[in-house]
């Protein structure tokens, strides 16, 4: 497979997008379509769009070019008018109505381009009480049961920082929805508008939870369940160094070579069926360090009333060890155990840098696009756009010629 900086083209090029410059979801999501190969011109303001970071850090801005347009000015709107009739995708993050008022509406950019795609990203939808409202990551997954999730059940619940609202419940879903509109209006020769809000999003990726609350597998409260940190076999342990270990070992044969890495043992580890305890060893390099169990019997983990006593010794055994020492333990082992690592330590993870997870392009290290093609790999092409250093360019290879500063005439 190709790898991901360079002049990969990707699987959407000879695509065109606008984006009207904002901060988010909406910046993330034309990050992802210019991975992907797609020609995305950005559209800042005069001033930028206030996410007050030097231009050359915001890697959402990669892979894009950048034009700057007043769009209070009487020129403005007609040249996003121009970029729209020339673009398969225009993506907008704005109150609604406010495109409406600037005069690049759907109903604009539409008479002027049939078969565009006018993708809208908002936290609360166009329409809804909420919808003229402010509002925020966090408080859109507030209504949405999705922030209800996060916390443990005697404390608050926490902010999972922008990652599951913003990116996942809104980026994600613009994408998903820009791209099945655009093929079908490649189909029909038809555009349409996407209504892409957060709280649908956040609320979408909550459907296997809503399906196990109906079913009776789910407590509607926090960390009461198999999932959400209630289970002592699903979480996180501080270690002897301050550092911490994630465990994931949901199915039993995992659940029994975790324990037996750890140096624990099922009090009910005799009466399990052979082939059971034989699965519990698989997958320990030779020669790999593992605690011996030495006596000390944990509650079946088929007890919830005695999950406590299995968390406990559980922690107790973490705390005797750093977390570089529980790592080299547990490496390569199907136990579903992983050391939990900052940002800025992600990138030296082994499987990550064999893979190139991250990428160092123009002097930042950042993810590489994903996911991968075999045929049309993406690739990070160009560094994150200054604003309106392309406005020439894209005059030019997009024969936009009210982008033309007047004073020097048609670009050649």
């Amino acid at each position: 497979m190709a790898g991901t900086t360079g002049n990969g083209g990707g699987p959407l090029g000879g695509v065109r997008v606008v984006e009207l410059a904002g901060i988010g979801p909406g910046p993330f999501a034309a990050m992802l379509l210019g991975d992907l190969g797609a020609d995305v011109v950005r559209v800042d303001r005069p001033g930028g769009p206030g996410l007050h970071i030097d231009p050359r850090h915001d890697i959402t801005n990669r892979n894009k070019r950048s034009v700057v347009v007043d769009l209070k000015s009487a020129e403005g709107p007609a040249a996003v008018l121009d970029l729209a009739e020339r673009a398969d995708i225009l993506l907008e993050g704005y109150r609604p109505g406010v495109t409406e008022r600037l005069g690049i509406g759907p109903e604009a950019c539409l008479a002027r381009n049939p078969r565009l795609v006018y993708g809208r990203m908002t936290g609360w939808g166009q329409d809804g009480p909420l919808a003229p409202t402010a509002g925020h990551d966090l408080s859109y997954l507030a209504v949405t049961g999705a922030l209800g999730l996060t916390g443990p059940a005697d404390g608050p619940p926490y902010a999972p920082a922008n990652l599951l609202g913003d990116f996942a419940g809104g980026s994600l879903y613009l994408v998903v929805g820009v791209l099945a509109a655009l093929q079908h209006a490649r189909t029909t020769g038809a555009g349409q508008v996407v209504d892409a809000a957060i709280v649908d999003g956040a609320a979408h990726l909550t459907a296997m939870l809503h399906g196990m609350l109906s079913a009776g597998a789910w407590q509607d409260r926090r960390e009461a369940n198999l999932l959400d940190g209630g289970a002592p076999f699903y979480g996180t342990y501080r270690t002897a160094d301050g550092g911490y270990m994630a465990v994931g070992a949901l199915e039993q044969r995992f659940y029994g070579e975790f324990l037996a890495r750890l140096g624990l043992r099922d009090d009910q580890q005799d009466g399990q069926p052979d082939d059971q305890q034989d699965g519990q060893q698989d997958g320990q390099p030779d020669g790999q360090e593992v605690p011996s169990p030495d006596g000390r019997d944990v509650p079946p983990r088929e007890d919830p009333a005695r999950w406590d006593d299995l968390r406990a010794a559980i922690t107790a055994r973490f705390a005797e060890r750093t977390r570089a020492e529980w790592t080299a333990v547990f490496e390569g082992s199907d136990a579903c155990v992983a050391p939990v690592l900052s940002l800025r330590e992600a990138p030296g993870h082994p499987h990550l840098a064999a893979r190139a997870t991250f990428v160092e392009h123009g002097g930042l290290t950042q993810p590489a696009p994903a996911p991968r093609f075999s045929a049309t790999p993406g690739a990070v092409r160009r560094p994150p756009a200054q604003p309106g250093a392309d406005t020439a360019e894209v005059a030019r290879d997009w024969d936009v010629r009210s982008l033309d500063p007047p004073q020097k005439g048609p670009q050649r």
